[in-house]
């Protein structure tokens, strides 16, 4: 399949999300990769167990990367890979920590991308993207974090914090501003600063195994 490229810009800040569909060329040798892989739990803010994608990963799809940074983001000098881990949710809605329950950003730093690569054939939720109400906030850099952490701390203290399970369009706090579907062998890139999570819907079973559960490789990548 030949890769195809779209740009959506969403929110009041406009923040551009490229959507590859067709990103790698062999993701079936990605979900042998992940079954092969022994996958354990990655610290509070990913609901699911982690392990490093296979270091040649980026050799097969780093030319679509390459290009996607240099014409949507706008960064032409550098561009490096700071990790690629194989991410399987598999933590049930009633077991969420408090910042699994909340969008999140994944970087305040300027020139920092991600990209979610989703490897299930199953439609275990896509990706959704966040404003935040009290702050209007879409994204959070250095400059607003302290803003955004006091805020969503008063926030707690009026409105309690959310109760468990994945976030979902009628959170109190946040306003949807788009949801990226899944598909088979999709790729979205997007500023690390821009608030997200994953959307899963709550009323469903995420498998253990890497090649029936909600299997993905999330990137974070460094550019100027």
């Amino acid at each position: 399949m030949t890769p195809s490229v779209a740009v959506e810009r969403v929110g009041r800040e406009e923040q551009p999300i490229v959507v590859i569909d067709g990103f790698a060329p062999d993701p079936d040798a990605l979900v042998d990769a992940a079954a092969a892989t022994h996958l354990t739990p990655a610290g509070e803010y990913y609901p699911g167990p982690r392990a490093p994608a296979p270091t040649d990963y980026f050799a097969s799809v780093g030319g679509l990367v390459a290009a996607a940074v240099r014409k949507v983001f706008g960064h032409h000098e550098h561009l490096a890979v700071d990790r690629a881990l194989f991410s399987l949710a598999t933590t049930p809605p009633e077991q969420l920590v408090l910042a699994q329950r909340i969008p999140h950003v994944d970087s305040v730093e300027p020139g920092r991308i991600a990209i979610v690569h989703y490897l299930s054939r199953a439609d275990f939720g896509g990706t959704r993207f966040f404003r935040h109400r009290s702050t209007g906030f879409e994204t959070i850099d250095a400059a607003r974090h302290r803003v955004w952490l006091d805020a969503l701390a008063a926030d707690f203290a009026g409105e309690g914090e959310p109760p468990p399970g994945y976030i979902d369009e009628n959170a109190v706090l946040f306003e949807t501003i788009a949801t990226i579907k899944p598909a088979w062998n999709r790729a979205i890139l997007y500023r690390s600063s821009l608030l997200h999570c994953a959307a899963i819907p709550n009323d469903i079973a995420l498998p253990g195994d890497p090649r029936t559960g909600r299997l993905t490789i999330a990137s974070f990548l460094t550019a100027r």
